[in-house]
């Protein structure tokens, strides 16, 4: 790619996601399921007050019609307890402005919100950050010293028209700069072969997290809600209503799940949605560990060797990436300490793999040791001979990467009034993340302004089958393709 486009994207511009997906590479090993479960319906009506005159005792007399749920969905019949969740099914008109309930705030969330109000549309974003937005996009920063790690993803590249065209208007505004510094391959040993400067590589000018932060600054229809987990969605009077361990968290038309992971498929179990439910629960997710490491002095380059900022490693089980922050966020002249950032293997995740939220001291010890030895072992240096950092971090990405995909822009459930977008749903990348976006947004929009009169041609991607995705065990990088069969543990091709 050698130039982009500077302007922001048109609503003609998205009308085109939906009929545009992303090219993916993929194995051709259908995981499919079985589509032929039976599903049962809830249809989702307006409550009305039973307006009867009272018995003579003073009671309302008790209808003997079908009987309503507690959250105002007839049932046809009477059922029987079941693991097989029952579809709900809205018939009442949508409401004069419609309002979309957003679950996640990464890349695909936050592209959906921004591009809903393109079209007219309000919307709320719930997240689940602490710190800040942008799920993946996670930025750390580490006081006094300042440390600072982008202990997620490293860096995106371009490939589609669409996203040049955004990736040009962040350019433009000095959200995002091109990362210049030396990136390639890197055997164990300590031999390193560097990649050619095209594709450019982009990263947030103050960290991945800063530009999720920046997408919706400019924007006056969505509001932020965050942190806050939500944990149950109700069907109700014809609307959603959300909420987090009991609390409300307000109504809305149409819901969308921009997350994905065991809190998905635990929201989504008792839904009423069981065919975004399997959806969801079909895709395969990588666990990876990070260790943030801080270093007073640099690293040593091997003999020969250039000097690199950013490298996929080959040939080490507990390594798979090392990227120096310090060099890239702040320029390799700067005089601060150098803070990398460390990924391992899947293989190495899923074998070490304990509940994130309450890594065991001795396993997180064990991690680190393993990683910086992995470290050694790609640079080629004696063993316990690398310097120790002063400062050191694990952490465990339980869902870190999609190992599988459906290769559609998204998933709608018109019925329900539902959707899924995410980067999985395309491939593995902050790319796939934006185009799901910003088509989920197009979709929900051009439902809307049919009155949903027609719900059975807005369904999306309620039965695709699922195929193996590949990439680096970090992610997908357009012009850099991974071969995974050429090495058990990784391997990695320029595609040419």
């Amino acid at each position: 790619m050698a130039t982009l486009v500077h302007s922001i994207p048109s609503i003609s511009f998205l009308s085109s996601l939906t009929l545009q997906p992303l090219k993916i590479k993929t194995h051709k090993k259908t995981l499919s399921t079985s589509r032929s479960e039976h599903i049962k319906t809830l249809t989702c009506i307006t409550s009305k007050p039973n307006n009867k005159s009272p018995t003579k005792d003073g009671r309302k007399p008790t209808s003997k019609k079908t009987r309503k749920s507690s959250y105002g969905s007839s049932r046809r019949s009477i059922l029987k307890k079941t693991f097989i969740q029952e579809q709900v099914t809205f018939t009442s008109q949508l409401s004069s402005d419609p309002h979309v309930g957003i679950i996640g705030g990464g890349m695909a969330g936050l592209l959906c919100a921004s591009s809903l109000e393109k079209r007219g549309f309000k919307s709320t974003v719930f997240d689940t950050g602490i710190h800040g937005l942008g799920g993946r996009m996670g930025t750390r920063v580490i006081d006094p010293q300042p440390l600072i790690f982008d202990h997620a993803a490293q860096f995106f590249t371009v490939s589609d028209p669409r996203f040049s065209e955004l990736v040009g208007d962040w350019l433009e505004k000095g959200l995002v700069r091109q990362w210049q510094g030396t990136i390639g391959e890197l055997e164990v040993g300590g031999q390193f072969v560097p990649f050619p400067s095209s594709p450019p590589r982009y990263f947030g000018v103050n960290g991945m997290r800063s530009l999720a932060d920046s997408i919706l600054s400019q924007t006056c229809m969505v509001n932020v809600v965050r942190p806050c987990w939500i944990s149950k969605l109700e069907p109700f009077n014809g609307m959603w209503h959300l909420s987090e361990n009991g609390k409300p968290c307000g109504q809305f038309d149409i819901i969308v799940i921009a997350h994905n992971g065991k809190c998905a498929n635990r929201l989504l179990a008792s839904s009423g949605l069981p065919l975004v439910a399997r959806q969801m629960k079909t895709l395969g997710l990588s666990s990876i560990w990070a260790l943030l490491a801080a270093f007073e002095d640099p690293l040593p380059i091997p003999t020969g060797a250039t000097s690199f900022e950013g490298a996929f490693v080959k040939g080490v089980e507990s390594l798979s990436w090392m990227g120096n922050n310090s060099a890239k966020l702040l320029g390799s002249k700067s005089n601060s300490p150098h803070c990398w950032t460390f990924f391992s293997t899947a293989a190495y995740g899923k074998r070490n793999k304990v509940p994130q939220e309450n890594i065991p001291t001795a396993t997180a010890e064990k991690v680190k040791t393993a990683m910086l030895e992995g470290v050694e072992a790609a640079l080629g240096l004696p063993k316990d001979s690398l310097q120790r950092p002063f400062y050191s971090r694990v952490q465990l990405w339980g869902a870190a990467l999609p190992t599988n995909t459906p290769g559609i822009p998204c998933i709608f459930d018109p019925h329900g009034r539902a959707g899924i977008c995410g980067d999985w749903l395309l491939g593995s990348n902050l790319e796939s993340a934006a185009l799901s976006g910003m088509a989920l947004a197009n979709h929900i929009a051009d439902y809307i302004q049919s009155g949903g009169a027609r719900p059975e041609e807005f369904a999306l991607g309620l039965n695709n089958g699922f195929e193996t995705l590949g990439g680096h065990d970090i992610g997908q990088f357009s012009g850099l393709e991974s071969s995974t069969e050429a090495n058990p543990i990784q391997a990695y091709q320029l595609s040419t």
